[in-house]
């Protein structure tokens, strides 16, 4: 699926519709994302925990310099930046959350993880380039993010390529 989102708030929106649907999803689904320094990763997860109850209490910022931020929402959010990953090594704490109940990972810059560690369900957002506004690619990796994916299409349908925004 192909988004288009001309402005930053676009991008805040489309967290927050994110965070809804990977909050009620049945099983753990993660969110992988992949883009260039500047391109909103970190703008997304802020819309994504801003929809979550709890938001309140967490200050959503890049977790550049501790690998990962912790957000006490409901489910609490454990916020990964790989960017660092081979100096630090962080694959321990991802698996270890990866397999706590109730938390939703999400992780930036993914592409410095090879794709066999990737979770196996998993929602996949690349940033594109594009001359004005941000382009995204939502993959699905899975059979419980391909049902996600599918449920959250008709609210991601009028950022979709083509469509009128």
């Amino acid at each position: 699926m192909l988004l288009l989102l001309p402005a930053s708030e676009d991008t805040l929106a489309l967290g927050a519709v994110l965070g809804c649907g990977l909050a009620q999803a049945p099983k753990p689904v993660a969110l992988l994302l992949q883009g260039p320094l500047g391109s909103g990763k970190t703008t997304l997860v802020r819309g994504l925990v801003s929809a979550l109850p709890g938001a309140g209490e967490a200050e959503v910022a890049s977790p550049s310099f501790n690998l990962v931020n912790l957000y006490p929402t409901r489910p609490q959010v454990a916020h990964f930046d790989l960017y660092r990953m081979e100096a630090s090594h962080p694959l321990e704490e991802f698996e270890e959350l990866l397999a706590q109940p109730g938390t939703l990972i999400v992780a930036e810059w993914i592409d410095r993880m090879a794709e066999k560690l990737w979770p196996d369900e998993a929602l996949h957002i690349k940033w594109l380039a594009v001359p004005s506004g941000r382009a995204l690619e939502i993959r699905a990796w899975g059979k419980a993010a391909s049902g996600l994916l599918l449920s959250l299409a008709p609210a991601l349908n009028h950022w979709q390529k083509g469509s009128t925004v």
